[in-house]
């Protein structure tokens, strides 16, 4: 697995988002019997994801991680599992983080920033494979596998109340 971070907000320099992201990868990819993909993730600000969210999704706010599949993966049946990727094209898509919200969101949840940003990286990659939390088995699913990824990597349920 082999993700290229792209530091639009240096922030995320001091961050260490290169190396969460390759962790947290690695710890999706293992967990998913998954090898030889490719993912870029973009450590941004508030601003330019507010940006990208207007173009994309029609909400010019804030948020915390948006994703652009490479493919449409996503299962027809809630909660089924995702078509598998294609291993001819090993490119996955793009993830975008915001530095201002996914701080703002691990201090009010009492996380560290590495903790919630390597959910996020998981939260994302998830999504690229075609997970997703529209529907509620679908939801279930991949809060599952999240709850599951992060476990290997030391981190807690983020979902447990």
């Amino acid at each position: 697995m082999t993700v290229d971070c792209v530091i639009e907000d240096p922030r995320w320099d001091g961050a260490g988002l290169q190396e969460l992201s390759d962790r947290a990868a690695k710890s999706t990819f293992n967990h998913l019997n998954l090898q030889g993909f490719e993912a870029c993730v973009m450590g941004c600000s508030d601003d330019r994801i507010a940006t990208l969210n207007a173009d994309f999704r029609g909400k010019p706010v804030p948020t915390n991680v948006l994703s652009w599949p490479s493919d449409e993966r996503g299962a027809d049946v809630d909660g089924d599992v995702p078509l598998p990727p294609d291993s001819t094209d090993p490119e996955l898509g793009d993830i975008a983080i915001s530095y201002d919200t996914c701080l703002s969101e691990a201090t009010a949840a009492g996380k560290t920033m590495h903790e919630h940003t390597a959910h996020l990286v998981v939260h994302g990659l998830l999504h690229l494979l075609g997970y997703d939390h529209e529907r509620d088995a679908d939801a279930t699913l991949m809060e599952g596998l999240e709850t599951q990824i992060l476990g290997k990597l030391g981190i807690a349920d983020p979902y447990r109340v």
